[in-house]
């Protein structure tokens, strides 16, 4: 605290600090303590301390306006209400938007002016390459105490904010995307297939197996088993052991010579020419229909995408989640990040390691369907106490929680983004335009170098 001129005034900020660590959470273990402290260290309210004032003679804390950046749909709002409530003297001002591109443009124009970033920003993982480059620009959350934390969160989650050196955390963890398989048990019944989400996972619990049962499936449906090329290369690409298209070691372009980005691309080739991949683009309004009519038996996708496979009504109850094939992936999530430009550190940082604690992130689970990052959650009882009817009366978020413990860290690199693009586009004119799968790799590869050396 700061602005005490007078020793009782500074033993009041002693008190205070106390009373906000107990009502934080800091040590990340989700105590959920929201009441506010009114007791005195000696044990009664409205005492002497030793300065011979009581408690209620001593100057209030300073107020502190938080300034908060949130993005999408969450619940840190009504969460910071409730922080509000046990330490008065912290209010919040939030900005929040669902456009990431603006969101993050918002922060490098405020960050490159040196004026105008909030205390606290939510950063997106597809945008952490652009910001964990400039250190410089943000509190190392490692100098103010997060290392205690560091084990509470999925190690795979922590380090995707962590410097290739391990010495600077960017921001701590909120929600994750586990990518999971999405089937049809109705069509899964007609091919012949176990309904059952763990008969189901173990039918394909290699990739290979995965394909033989596709081409099955589609020789017996007379449908795609796969809706589509993008998410299955999705599924196999996230499983690159540590790094997929540029090296954590020097940021250099691997792509060409990792051969997990090269079995990715090959085997939703295989998918394409043995017809078992289907000829839709993702978000378009047919793969919308598509997902409706029942004309296809599996999507490879994160957990948030559950919203948009609900939006076809008339599907309920004939929707369960299985495993992907010898691993997982992760597709999204974010960060709450503290900018340097921000005035109240100590504040804020007390602020994020409360809403980020276990307790909370059950409750932004529950209010806002943000999957936790915090492992812990995944025990409590009232998070695997829902049966989802959509989803046929599974536990999804038993699914989810399996898939998000078998997820591995991996390195994505500041072009990952446009690298991937071009792969793509590269696979969507092989399937679209029956062309040459070497010579698309080829030219996508030749592409990616292009792009890297002109950035």
């Amino acid at each position: 605290m700061k602005g005490f001129k007078s020793w009782s005034m500074l033993l009041m900020s002693i008190i205070m600090v106390f009373s906000l660590a107990a009502c934080s959470g800091g040590s990340g273990n989700g105590s959920g303590n929201t009441g506010t402290n009114t007791e005195a260290p000696g044990g009664s309210s409205g005492g002497n301390d030793e300065t011979g004032k009581t408690n209620e003679e001593q100057a209030p804390a300073e107020k502190v306006e938080l300034t908060f950046w949130s993005l999408g749909t969450t619940n840190y709002e009504e969460l910071a209400k409730e922080y509000t409530q046990a330490h008065p003297n912290i209010t919040f001002k939030f900005q929040n938007t669902s456009d990431q591109t603006a969101h993050h443009n918002n922060l490098t124009t405020a960050l490159s002016a040196n004026s105008g970033a909030p205390d606290i920003f939510q950063l997106e993982i597809a945008f952490m390459e652009r910001f964990i480059n400039n250190p410089d620009k943000f509190y190392n959350l490692y100098d103010l105490g997060a290392k205690e934390l560091e084990g509470n969160y999925l190690e795979w989650k922590w380090k995707q904010a962590t410097s290739v050196d391990g010495s600077f955390q960017l921001g701590l963890p909120t929600d994750i995307g586990p990518t999971v398989v999405y089937y049809r048990t109705d069509l899964a019944e007609q091919a012949g297939l176990p309904t059952d989400p763990d008969g189901f996972s173990a039918a394909i619990d290699s990739w290979d197996k995965f394909a033989s049962v596709a081409k099955d499936f589609t020789s017996k449906t007379g449908k795609p088993f796969a809706d589509l090329t993008d998410l299955v290369y999705n599924g196999l690409r996230d499983q690159s052991a540590d790094q997929i298209y540029f090296s954590k070691e020097d940021g250099s372009f691997i792509g060409d010579s990792n051969p997990e980005v090269r079995k990715a691309y090959d085997y939703t080739v295989k998918g394409i020419q043995e017809g078992w991949i289907g000829n839709w683009i993702l978000w378009s309004p047919e793969w919308q229909k598509a997902i409706n009519d029942g004309d296809f038996g599996v999507m490879l996708g994160p957990a948030w995408i559950a919203g948009t496979i609900r939006n076809a009504k008339d599907t309920a109850g004939k929707w369960q989640i299985a495993q992907l094939p010898e691993g997982a992936g992760n597709w999204g999530g974010s960060f709450l990040t503290l900018p340097k430009e921000g005035k109240h550190s100590k504040e804020a940082y007390e602020f994020i390691t409360w809403v980020l604690n276990k307790d909370n992130q059950l409750k932004s689970f529950k209010d806002s369907g943000l999957f936790p990052s915090i492992p812990a959650v995944y025990s409590e009882p009232s998070f695997t106490e829902d049966k989802d009817e959509f989803f046929s009366g599974q536990v999804i978020s038993e699914a989810y929680a399996k898939s998000a413990e078998r997820i591995k860290p991996v390195y994505y690199g500041p072009l990952h983004d446009q690298t991937d693009t071009i792969i793509k586009n590269a696979l969507k004119n092989v399937l679209e335009k029956k062309a040459d799968p070497q010579k698309e790799w080829d030219s996508a590869m030749k592409q990616i170098k292009t792009l890297v050396d002109r950035s």
